[in-house]
């Protein structure tokens, strides 16, 4: 069931906010939402409204949002429930819903996932039920750098040569979240060695290469860099050789948005829909965003 259609009208609803401007963004995809405060009550005309333009937009922007991490956490959960991050050294003291992304150190210890986003990913695809959508509000800032890249995974499928989008038609790809981790770990603080409780909640699953968006109806590449380890049904070198190919045709520069980030915007993107990729700040520069993550359904 869909969160608008799960959505009760409740008898103390809030007024409409006859501001509200949903607006397309000068990018391939994506909009902003303007002239609304989630601070205070949303009106269950203006969710249905941001829940219609997160599906027709994939990305959605929501400027200057003055919001603790409670208000964050329960405006996300009307799409859904929320999903922990197995980095809980990473939670917001308080919230557990919440991920600290950033890159700052306090005595010498992360404060945060400070390489969230190294590699194009969708968040959470190395779930059985990985995320419908994340939510990251924007703490602090650098002054340079910090943007997030996002590519339309409904464009590139659509995109594919014919030969190919059959090849793909039936396979199932690997989803794992140890993938690149050692890869990450050899470099970076932010990637402490792994209990077994939480390899247990991270073990490998598998999905279709092609997904078929639970709302919409719309087919979407659904592999990464990042998570997909290899295509089941393939021979090896043959699973390593289309893979390829997909990553690369997956985030073509036609297909991109790139977020440059304002003071206490709240960006609510689709991760059915889209990868999203961190363009990296500079080691000296402070960055912090709180990030809360929605369960989706089983790819199908």
């Amino acid at each position: 069931m869909s969160a608008l259609a799960s959505s009760p009208v409740r008898p103390d609803s809030a007024t409409p906010d006859a501001g509200l401007v949903i607006r397309a963004l000068d990018a391939p995809f994506g909009a902003e939402v303007i002239g609304l405060d989630l601070s205070r009550p949303l009106a269950d005309e203006d969710f249905a409204r941001i829940h219609r333009a997160h599906l027709d937009h994939h990305v959605l922007v929501f400027r200057d949002q003055r919001i603790t991490p409670a208000q964050q956490v329960a405006f996300s959960r009307r799409f859904g429930p929320l999903q922990i991050h197995v980095q809980k050294k990473f939670q917001l003291a308080g919230h557990p819903e919440v991920l600290v992304v950033s890159n700052i150190k306090e005595n010498g210890e992360p404060i945060g996932l400070g390489d969230a986003g190294h590699f194009w990913h969708s968040d959470l695809s190395y779930k059985d039920k990985p995320s419908l959508g994340s939510l990251l509000h924007a703490q602090e800032l650098p002054a340079e750098g910090g943007d997030t890249l996002f590519a339309n995974q409904h464009a590139a499928y659509d995109a594919l040569p014919e030969a190919l989008k059959t090849t793909i038609a039936p396979l199932r790809a690997e989803h794992s979240y140890l993938a690149k981790y050692e890869e990450l770990r050899a470099r970076s603080p932010w990637r402490p060695k792994l209990t077994q409780a939480q390899l247990d909640e991270v073990k490998p699953v598998v999905h279709p290469i092609v997904r078929t968006h639970p709302e919409t109806g719309r087919k979407a590449l659904f592999v990464s860099e990042h998570f997909t380890t290899r295509i089941v049904d393939l021979p090896e070198d043959e699973s390593a050789a289309v893979l390829a190919e997909l990553f690369a045709l997956a985030v073509k520069p036609q297909l991109q948005y790139r977020h440059p980030w304002q003071p206490n915007d709240m960006v609510f993107w689709d991760n059915r829909s889209v990868q999203h990729l961190a363009a990296g700040t500079p080691d000296h520069l402070r960055r912090k965003l709180y990030r809360t993550t929605i369960e989706g359904d089983v790819p199908y």
